[in-house]
């Protein structure tokens, strides 16, 4: 028997990393207060540490999307997979040459391209979708402050049958250079 009711345990549940992180700046500042040589700069160490936590978290919470879509996303060791009831594949982080983001028949898709021009469509509200924050914000030069405001602005809901917006091609992140330089 629970004393919580399932949504309040749900919503406890999904903001537990930004909980963490003001526990932990918390911390930080509480033992920055004990002064002194050795406790002032620890306790502000924990302070930032807690603080820079809970902005990325909360960037992370921000970017899961709700609702259902097909399929199943898992990265595991740089290499992304998508198993999907119609298409699928894996693409190697290594060997991604651009992230965008696309509107196609009312449903919000992150395409992936490979440097060789092979193309991978993941539905934003797929389930495991969330770790690709993850994977993405290892990526040279990609701003996940940017990554995450391309998901907040014009969104779609899954259930239109919007087939053509304006706007619905979003350039997220590039690989800038020619590749490995041996010398």
């Amino acid at each position: 028997m629970s004393f919580i009711r399932p949504e309040v345990a749900a919503g406890l549940h999904r903001w537990r990393e930004v909980t963490a992180a003001a526990v932990l700046a918390a911390l930080g500042g509480w033992v920055s207060v004990w002064g002194g040589y050795f406790f002032l700069p620890l306790g502000l160490i924990l302070l930032g540490l807690g603080l820079g936590w809970a902005v990325l978290s909360v960037r992370r919470l921000r970017f899961a999307q709700d609702g259902e879509a097909p399929g199943i996303v898992q990265v595991t060791e740089a290499q992304v997979v998508y198993l999907g009831p119609r298409t699928g594949g894996f693409i190697g982080l290594p060997e991604l040459a651009e992230v965008r983001l696309l509107t196609l028949r009312g449903r919000r898709v992150w395409k992936l391209r490979q440097s060789n021009g092979e193309v991978l469509h993941i539905p934003v509200e797929a389930a495991g979708a969330d770790a690709l924050f993850d994977a993405f914000a290892s990526l040279p030069g990609l701003d996940t402050a940017a990554l995450v405001a391309a998901l907040a602005t014009d969104a779609t809901p899954s259930g239109s049958r919007v087939i053509a917006l304006s706007g619905v091609d979003r350039l997220i992140w590039t690989r800038t250079g020619a590749g490995v330089v041996v010398r």
